[in-house]
């Protein structure tokens, strides 16, 4: 609208001068007279100039009006825009969210490309103060403590600890091949002890060595931090989408967030309190896994996006390369930048969210897996149904998506329901019957 008034106003002008000029020329038509002195011919000229400047002054007069109407319509706009924003963004009472710090803690080991992750960190990084960089770094690899130690040196707002306990952990020869998870499970625990209990910090967006960031990582925590205060339902923000490779998402909406009871992380924000809660029962082992228990979190979900805001790199690490060969090479990283500070996200609390996605879901046309795969179809959005952990995995890799389960519950799944973005359609693989809970027994 704004654009349209502007072109109206250059229009105006131009077309009410080009009218004065040619009404001019055509409504002066000298005779000529050879009688007539040159006083007689001054005076007409001055006669028809001050006609003239009478009219320009009319139109700028006019066009002053235009101008004035104008602002007074963008004002308008303005202060209805103003008073209409959402809950989301009005004054709340609990004001621990506003104007937060939220530290980035690098979980670091034994590789020196830790500086790709740094650098990334740094490049995007808003302000220092918001967001100070803690790297907690293990294995005593001197090497990657040197590149660490560049950036400290040159920057008080990145700091690194070495976590001070490197013994080698006692375990039976079965597990022995498992001794690496066993080592980043012990340098969580004092990672996160050392950000929430001896620096105090309330929240921390915890990332690994070997993970790219997206250009609107830290817009993408500082707007979904509030989640985390106004719904009790939601215990972690996660930058990870697990069915996150180009043709499984919608490219056309960054901006998209959903909630899934499967913890993504590779890229997450946790709370202080939640922190205490977990910590006292915290695994020896495998604790991402033991994450996606439902018991240990209380069944609570997280949020995650539609396009990830992390990528990992890190093709070597405890599971020798194998996952990263056949899954995480091929994720999507989000290059668009989105201002989640200023979008309204109520549309994640628990209660909205369920209504309108169960609602929705289960009104859609059900279609097979083949169907999705073999044509693009008319309709924006289609169900897939499964009813058993066969059905479900046989659908998913048919569609291309994770197919394994944790404690049951299907990756990026949330109330059973999986979804993708698939040929141009959305996509949403759900049980056939009513979901209460999900079966351990699953996988």
């Amino acid at each position: 609208m704004r654009v349209n008034l502007r072109k109206f106003i250059i229009f105006f002008g131009c077309f009410s001068l080009i009218w004065l000029v040619v009404s001019y020329s055509s409504s002066y038509s000298p005779v000529y007279k050879p009688r007539s002195s040159v006083s007689e011919i001054e005076m007409e000229i001055d006669r028809l100039q001050h006609k003239m400047q009478n009219q320009l002054t009319d139109s700028y007069s006019l066009l002053q009006k235009v101008r004035l109407h104008l602002k007074k319509t963008e004002e308008k706009n303005d202060e209805s825009a103003k008073n209409s924003q959402p809950a989301w963004n009005e004054v709340d009472t609990n004001q621990n969210y506003k104007n937060p710090v939220l530290p980035i803690l690098v979980i670091a080991c034994d590789r020196v490309t830790v500086k790709r992750c740094l650098d990334n960190l740094v490049k995007f990084r808003p302000n220092k103060e918001t967001f100070p960089i803690i790297v907690s770094q293990d294995c005593g690899h001197n090497e990657t403590y040197h590149v660490i130690k560049s950036y400290t040196d040159s920057d008080p707002s990145i700091t690194v600890v070495r976590q001070p306990n490197l013994s080698e952990i006692p375990l039976p020869r079965a597990k022995v091949k498992f001794k690496g998870y066993y080592k980043i499970a012990r340098h969580y625990r004092f990672a996160l002890n050392h950000v929430f209990v001896g620096l105090e910090h309330e929240a921390v967006i915890i990332v690994e060595d070997d993970l790219d960031i997206s250009p609107d990582f830290f817009e993408y925590f500082l707007g979904t931090y509030p989640l985390l205060f106004k719904d009790p339902s939601i215990w972690c923000i996660s930058a990870w989408n697990d069915n996150g490779k180009k043709e499984h998402i919608d490219l056309s909406r960054p901006e998209l967030l959903h909630r899934t009871d499967f913890f993504p992380g590779l890229g997450w924000l946790l709370r202080k309190d939640t922190w205490l809660q977990l910590e006292p029962k915290w695994p020896q082992a495998f604790f991402d896994d033991w994450l996606r228990d439902p018991e240990n979190t209380d069944g609570r979900a997280c949020i995650r996006p539609e396009i990830s805001r992390t990528y990992s790199f890190g093709k070597i690490g405890v599971s020798k390369g194998l996952f990263f060969d056949m899954h995480l090479r091929y994720m999507q990283l989000n290059m668009e930048f989105v201002e989640f500070t200023k979008l309204n996200l109520t549309y994640l609390i628990k209660d909205t969210y369920d209504e309108n996605l169960t609602s929705f879901v289960y009104n859609l046309p059900e279609v097979s897996a083949e169907d999705v795969m073999s044509s693009t179809g008319t309709e924006p959005a289609v169900r897939v149904s499964y009813s058993t952990a066969k059905t479900y995995q046989r659908a998913a890799k048919k569609l291309g998506l994770m197919d394994d389960f944790r404690s049951g519950i299907p990756r990026a799944a949330y109330r059973g329901i999986v979804t993708c973005f698939i040929r141009n359609r959305r996509v949403y693989l759900a049980p056939s019957y009513e979901w209460t809970k999900y079966d351990p027994t699953w996988g």
